[in-house]
């Protein structure tokens, strides 16, 4: 039987805040009241702008969306303001994954801040302040996610097998959106040559990246596909004792964690998790120009919504490297492929790596559908990622800027680094212009937006 009910969908994004010149400041206090006090003059919610745990930093929400031409729209004004509350102030927005030159931010003095530094250590944990992204949620059945044990047994076994099939579709596509979305190519002045958000954000022990989380993986890597609701809510246990564990050997009292809001599934940083707002929150997303924001929402809503008007049961296979839909289900990368082999591809060679371009070829054909949201869009996509003609071929934002920007040696100067933040401000400026001047029917249509 098919399943059409709509779920919604949801965004966060983070950005940088810089003065004219490029330089960042740290200044989000004045800037959020600026934006609290224009969404209530527009008659918007003033509670889609947030403060972040570095004070050069402010998160964009959006309330949840029908569909992501409805997404597009809420997150497109709620840009508007942001903007315009920045320019109020003289301040400008960066949008991209990393800062390209020199960091040291400011956290925040609050005590949940705190305690994730002296728990993973200051050093790794301002790897954190130095990168952005963009959260995708995914709405699950009402009440389907017990923040006491993950996923509530009260539902039906309809919404529970729901809660397990989004989980590991947006487990599976966790090397798609890595190798779309990387945005900065330089790490602290220096061209890096990985997706830097990634290597610095989550880290590896295998792969040698060091990170916030690369010896700490169980609240920081991507989790194996669960076969079931008890081995889901088993993995949200393990994920929170290894974190007290680590609060533990820290000598942070867990009591503190606790009375800073800590709890079973506030202590997740992994690219996908259960979210207490009863979604699936996918996290791997690079900070990104808004056509790269919503091209990725697009893929995601509508492979979501394929899986569930269809009913399809995920499940990952041995040897299967690409989504192949067979017998009522989608069978996906088995997962030593998915986070081991394919993450490496995705985060060195990207779309440029055969098995990548396979992967990612298979799971925009599986997305689109005909009338979905940002369906020819997709399809765009799609070709560029096939195509063997270079000219054509899908172009990164951290590929375009490697192009414009890469220096003779491998670091950047200041006014080199300087010139690339203005640059990507105005490209962000430029396209929410752009898209706000188009009709709503045609917003997802993103082939010139901005440029």
């Amino acid at each position: 039987m098919s399943n059409n009910v709509n779920r919604r969908i949801g965004l966060e994004q983070e950005f940088f805040i810089v003065d004219a010149e490029g330089v960042m400041t740290d200044r989000a206090d004045e800037l959020l009241q600026g934006c609290h006090d224009l969404a209530q003059t527009q008659g918007r919610n003033s509670e889609n702008f947030a403060p972040e745990f570095i004070k050069s930093m402010i998160e964009i929400n959006t309330d949840p969306a029908n569909g992501v031409s409805e997404l597009a729209d809420f997150y497109l004004q709620n840009l508007q303001i942001l903007l315009l509350a920045a320019k109020h102030l003289e301040l400008r927005l960066y949008p991209l994954s990393q800062y390209p030159l020199h960091l040291f931010p400011t956290i925040r003095d609050e005590p949940n801040y705190h305690i994730q530094a002296r728990t993973v250590g200051y050093d790794r944990f301002l790897d954190a302040g130095r990168c952005i992204g963009t959260h995708l949620h995914l709405e699950l059945p009402q009440g389907a996610i017990d923040p006491q044990v993950g996923v509530s047994y009260q539902v039906s076994p309809e919404a529970r097998a729901e809660v397990v099939n989004l989980y590991n579709l947006a487990t599976a596509m966790d090397a798609a959106i890595i190798a779309l979305s990387r945005a900065c190519p330089f790490y602290e002045g220096k061209v890096f040559g990985l997706a830097a958000r990634t290597v610095h954000y989550r880290g590896n022990q295998t792969f040698g990246w060091e990170g916030v989380y690369t010896h700490l993986p169980e609240v920081g890597a991507l989790h194996p596909y669960a076969d079931s609701v008890e081995q889901l809510v088993e993995q949200q246990f393990q994920r929170y004792y290894a974190w007290l564990a680590a609060l533990d050997r820290a000598e942070v009292e867990r009591s503190q964690f606790l009375a800073s809001g800590g709890s079973l599934l506030k202590s997740a940083w992994n690219p996908v998790r259960l979210n207490g707002h009863g979604t699936i929150e996918l996290r791997q997303t690079d900070g990104n120009y808004p056509d790269v924001i919503l091209s990725i929402a697009a893929l995601v809503y509508n492979a979501a919504d394929r899986v569930r008007r269809e009913s399809l049961t995920v499940r990952p296979s041995a040897g299967v490297h690409t989504f192949e839909v067979k017998d009522q289900q989608l069978v996906v990368p088995e997962f030593t492929y998915l986070n081991g082999e394919l993450l490496y591809a995705a985060a060195t060679e990207g779309v440029k790596h055969p098995g990548v371009k396979s992967y990612l070829n298979s799971l925009l054909q599986f997305a689109i559908a005909d009338r979905a949201d940002g369906s020819a869009y997709l399809e765009r996509l799609r070709t560029t990622i096939r195509t063997a003609d270079s000219e054509h071929l899908y172009q990164t934002t951290e590929a375009t800027i490697l192009e414009q920007f890469a220096p003779a040696m491998d670091k950047l100067t200041r006014d080199d680094g300087l010139a690339l933040v203005r640059a990507a401000c105005d490209r962000l400026e430029a396209q929410v212009e752009s898209f706000l001047n188009q009709p709503e029917s045609t917003i997802l249509d993103w082939d010139s937006a901005g440029e």
